[in-house]
């Protein structure tokens, strides 16, 4: 069997942040540090986490009094840090900085007056924080059908932005289904979706051209690592998300000579190994990678992170 690794694949630089921001605060402040929400979207790197003294929890009431508390990559809304600083909860911010800009492009077209307009899934943990830090109602669109239900005039000074890890695709066709309603419509480009997002759909998609099945490693509440999965489908190719090389099914590759293999923005290579190993099971198999963009964006940690005295134990801003 052939197995031809995307590139690039794996942990994006916005992750690679949060994870650093977390293992840092247990060097610097000691254990326990409290996690608010999944630092992202990865059971196995939050167990790894948890195993070295974080502890995660979905809401701050469970954090104790005066506990360094971290937010996850995905982003908070504005109560939720109003709630920390009322508690006086110290905190280091883990937000993704391109999600962190998607904050601020809301806030700025809803100050100009615009009804705002978010791409995006209901329920997503970046979709509540973003919607929670704009003070302005903020319609959601899932679809480019569901443009059609949006109670909006038509004539509305609408503007949109959009959650970072959706198909880059789906979020061409619902921006032109709002441009056809909304004719007095502004936003950003598609071009400015994650970064992350966008090379590992490119990527993805140069694999399926090359392979007869596709596996995505990741988990299923990782919404890049199911579009990547969702992209296979859409060429066509057998596509399954799978957390690690435990979910491998030997019936999968009846058949099958050449596997592409790729990794949502929040799963570690030691994941992608374990599939390559989980397959040497099955038998022989040779390992090559396609050509692809190099990755060589990285984001500052926090100012408490970077100084080589410990911090007061107080609220980031």
């Amino acid at each position: 069997m052939r197995v031809i690794l995307a590139n690039p694949r794996g942990f994006c630089a916005g992750v690679v942040r949060a994870i650093e921001i977390v293992e840092r605060a247990i060097e610097r402040y000691g254990a326990p540090i409290y996690v608010r929400h999944e630092i992202v979207h990865n059971k196995h790197v939050v167990d790894k986490l948890r195993g070295k003294g974080a502890v995660f929890v979905e809401e701050l009431s469970e954090v104790p009094a005066g506990a360094m508390t971290v937010f996850s990559a995905h982003g908070v809304a504005r109560t939720v840090e109003q709630e920390a600083q009322a508690r006086g909860l110290p905190v280091l911010d883990a937000t993704c900085p391109l999600v962190t800009k998607v904050h601020l492009q809301g806030r700025r077209y809803a100050k100009a007056g615009r009804t705002l307009v978010m791409i995006g899934h209901e329920g997503h943990a970046e979709v509540i924080g973003t919607r929670g830090q704009i003070d302005a109602p903020v319609h959601l669109v899932p679809t480019a059908a569901s443009v059609a239900d949006l109670d909006i005039p038509d004539d509305a000074e609408v503007a949109y932005i959009t959650q970072t890890t959706l198909s880059v695709d789906d979020t061409r066709s619902i921006i032109a289904a709002l441009g056809a309603r909304f004719k007095n419509l502004i936003g950003p480009d598609v071009s400015e979706i994650c970064y992350a997002t966008q090379n590992r759909q490119t990527a993805v998609r140069d694999l399926c051209r090359v392979v007869d099945l596709l596996l995505v490693v990741g988990a299923e509440n990782s919404s890049n690592s199911s579009r990547l999965r969702d992209l296979g489908a859409d060429e066509g190719l057998p596509s399954y998300l799978v957390a690690d090389g435990s979910a491998i099914d030997p019936a999968w590759f009846d058949g099958v000579e050449t596997v592409g293999l790729t990794a949502g923005a929040s799963a570690p290579d030691e994941l992608v190994d374990s599939v390559i190993e989980a397959l040497r099971k099955l038998g022989p198999v040779e390992v090559s990678q396609l050509d692809g963009i190099e990755e060589t964006l990285e984001f500052g940690l926090p100012r408490e992170l970077r100084e080589t005295t410990p911090a007061p134990r107080a609220m980031a801003n």
